[in-house]
């Protein structure tokens, strides 16, 4: 998610932010309180954890001790049919599958209680707890560190910065190894070039004119940059005549960048208007709606990111055909059964096709070609085999 020379002021500017394209629709936040929700069954994704953890994190150490799972949101509500409400349902189903009561979720009012949610459940004697968005990056970690015998899931999270000591580190030395030093801590990241590739897959094969595009929030986090490297390639899979414009909202601003609306429709009618594409695809997050906005308002096609944005952001339901999504739940669950299987990994936990931790939504509303599903299916299939390359060499880097 970050490299090292970004510096104290970039990590700075991202806490306050949404990890690359997090958050999507609007929050409506609410006070911190401990909510409960019910999600749909799914299907129970198909990933193993790789490596094990010492066995003295957690009950693994004492067969007697009973799991008890939490769940820190960000800012919103549980039920944002986002980043909040999808993990919370993976979170649910892991809780189930491993014999465990049904989680509890905590929703902050604000960015300062991010620290005081999880030391909650800490007190609590929580052992499992779940943290949502890059947002809690900083939070989580410190947690990890000093707590030892307590698991901790941060989804779309890279464990920050830590010093020789898996200590936070903000003065981005970082010297230490966060998959070593902070073994109770599993990160969950997902492959955003191979739902971009997807995404552009869509594009091509619903345009009219040729010409496509695809608006990110900033070229300094590499998670935006694969959506969009990942949509250029996809497009050109399918017709290599196909036109891919793309820009960046900010290359400095990450609050114009991800949390601007009005500035993202702005600028994406100009992009429209300049580049003719008919088809636009958003990785900005909040910024990103006003680039929907400004798509429905051109009479072209929208494509969502993160999540089903047809239902996270319905008011342009009329223009979003589908979205690029990471399935959260999936990841979510099986991060928690690994932990109860004492197969789980530290630091970064990759999620993919491999393991059904991406894909598109369903299609709404509009026509779209018959032979557009095969074409998916079939670039699934080459992902899962390893065989389809979505990203350039210089993964993330713009």
């Amino acid at each position: 998610m970050r490299t090292r020379s970004m510096g104290l002021a970039l990590f700075s500017g991202l806490a306050l932010l949404i990890s690359a394209c997090s958050s999507s629709a609007t929050p409506s936040p609410s006070a911190s309180a401990v909510a409960t929700a019910s999600a749909p069954a799914t299907p129970a994704p198909s990933v193993e954890a790789t490596a094990s953890v010492p066995a003295s994190v957690g009950p693994s150490a004492n067969p007697t001790a009973q799991w008890k799972v939490g769940v820190v949101t960000d800012v919103g509500t549980l039920d944002d049919k986002n980043f909040n409400q999808f993990s919370f349902e993976g979170a649910e189903k892991g809780a189930a599958d491993i014999g465990a009561a049904s989680p509890t979720p905590i929703v902050p009012k604000d960015a300062s209680e991010y620290a005081s949610d999880i030391q909650l459940l800490i007190g609590q004697k929580y052992n499992i707890i779940v943290t949502v968005g890059f947002n809690l990056s900083a939070e989580t970690t410190k947690a990890a560190k000093a707590n030892p015998n307590v698991w901790f899931v941060g989804v779309d999270q890279s464990p920050i910065c830590v010093d020789e000591t898996g200590a936070l580190d903000t003065t981005f030395a970082c010297k230490g190894t966060a998959a070593t030093l902070l073994p109770n801590y599993v990160s969950l990241k997902f492959a955003e070039d191979q739902a971009g590739y997807l995404a552009g897959i869509v594009a091509a094969s619903v345009s009219k004119t040729g010409r496509v595009g695809a608006i990110g929030g900033i070229n300094l986090v590499p998670p935006v940059v694969r959506y969009i490297q990942g949509f250029e390639l996809g497009a050109k899979s399918v017709s290599s005549t196909v036109v891919v414009k793309t820009g960046y909202v900010s290359t400095s601003d990450f609050g114009k960048a991800f949390n601007d609306p009005a500035t993202g429709k702005t600028y994406a009618k100009q992009f429209i208007t300049s580049n003719k594409v008919d088809v636009l695809f958003q990785v900005a997050g909040k910024t990103g709606n006003g680039v929907l906005d400004a798509a429905c308002a051109a009479k072209i096609v929208g494509l969502g990111v993160d999540v089903d944005q047809y239902d996270s952001y319905p008011v342009d339901q009329a223009c979003i055909l589908t979205s690029a999504e990471k399935h959260l739940s999936n990841a979510v669950e099986a991060s928690i059964k690994a932990i109860a299987g004492n197969t789980a990994k530290a630091g970064d936990n990759t999620f993919d096709a491999t393991n059904d931790g991406i894909g598109v939504s369903s299609f709404h509303g509009q026509t779209v070609p018959a032979d557009l599903q095969g074409k998916l299916d079939a670039a699934i299939a080459a992902m899962k085999a390893g065989t389809l390359k979505t990203c350039p060499d210089k993964c993330g880097t713009p």
